[in-house]
């Protein structure tokens, strides 16, 4: 069932919140500035950090006109008919890029009945064919639709834009973890980046009948910046909640959610919120995730910092590219992985 929140925006000590309302809960979520800088800002973020494990974020970076000729060139590529989708389709090859069809991906693989109702794109970081770093999995040159003059350009203009706002939102995590600026930087010198069109169909979900858009998952890497059309469907369950909440959309920001990993290397300090996305308004809607995941070879341990004696690491040492590898083969039905693990996990140096 879907939550019966109430939204709105109230100023506050250390910037704007959404206060989200359902019967006996009442939710904070911070809306954090980007024009301020770092240091006024960790603080607070590593509170919402380890209490809910999402926030937005305004004054961010990215042109409002790119972002909206992104949604434009995604409706346009969705809109083609599948025999022209399938001539992209990620199945294809084994890099994980290019077009998923409809319902080929079930997040929730416990209760869901059917596939989520949904098709998708992997667009990820564009490494040239004659590149050493092709014999990684995941690693290698991105499809591209045919016939689609702006597509690519605008895509690859949009990408570079919101890794822009994800180094920095690496930095501010970085400081509330009292950490320097850029500790996370020597894991991202070749990072594993996935932006992800997503388009929903208007079918109507039933989570008592394990019909989902998008089934509960958290997601599996370092974070996600996630846009979306304003269309409804997004919850979360927050850390001690009880039920799901939604996320309402607020013009001009992005949500910001945190991953597997993070939570690993924190030892559970820093949360991955698990969340879905229902259909409760029988409409089609639009949304572009970007995915910011270490490189393929980055060993995630706990941070010294975050145990001790009496607060052991939770969770064994793993390798970035492998922890998402078997995400996706987990999730994916058409997930087609040919390449040999050959990396050490040794670091992003």
């Amino acid at each position: 069932m879907m939550a019966t929140a109430v939204e709105q925006v109230v100023p506050s000590a250390m910037g704007d919140k959404v206060v989200l309302k359902d019967a006996d809960l009442t939710l904070h979520v911070p809306i954090f500035d980007l024009a301020e800088d770092n240091e006024s800002l960790r603080m607070a973020v590593r509170e919402a950090c380890k209490t809910i494990g999402f926030f937005l974020v305004k004054n961010h970076g990215v042109p409002e006109e790119l972002l909206s000729r992104a949604f434009s060139e995604m409706r346009r590529f969705f809109s083609l008919p599948i025999e022209r989708k399938m001539q992209v389709a990620a199945s294809t090859n084994a890099n994980n890029r290019g077009y998923t069809r409809w319902a080929e991906e079930t997040l929730d693989v416990e209760k869901s009945t059917q596939g989520d109702t949904k098709e998708g794109y992997y667009i990820g970081r564009e490494v040239p064919p004659d590149s050493p770093e092709t014999s990684l999995p995941l690693h290698g040159p991105n499809m591209w639709p045919a016939d689609l003059p702006g597509w690519r350009e605008t895509m690859e203009e949009y990408v570079s834009a919101v890794i822009t706002l994800s180094v920095r939102i690496t930095h501010l995590l970085a400081m509330a973890l009292d950490l320097p600026e850029d500790w996370f930087d020597q894991y991202f010198t070749r990072p594993l980046t996935a932006l992800r069109p997503l388009h929903y169909s208007a079918e109507l979900s039933d989570p008592a009948k394990g019909k989902f858009a998008a089934g509960e998952h958290s997601d599996y890497g370092m974070l996600t910046v996630l846009a979306t059309d304003g269309t409804p469907g997004l919850q979360i369950k927050p850390r001690g909640c009880d039920r799901w909440i939604d996320v309402p959309t607020i013009p001009g920001t992005y949500v910001i959610n945190l991953g597997d990993m993070l939570q690993r290397w924190t030892n559970d300090v820093f949360m991955s919120t698990p969340h879905r996305v229902v259909n409760v308004t029988a409409t089609e809607r639009y949304s572009l995730p970007f995915f910011y995941e270490p490189n393929y070879d980055t060993k995630v341990e706990c941070l010294p910092s975050c145990c001790s004696a009496t607060n052991p690491p939770k969770y064994e040492p793993c390798i970035s590219g492998q922890h998402l590898i078997g995400k996706y083969s987990a999730t994916h039905k058409d997930f087609a992985n040919e390449k040999p693990h050959t990396m050490n996990g040794t670091g992003g140096q």
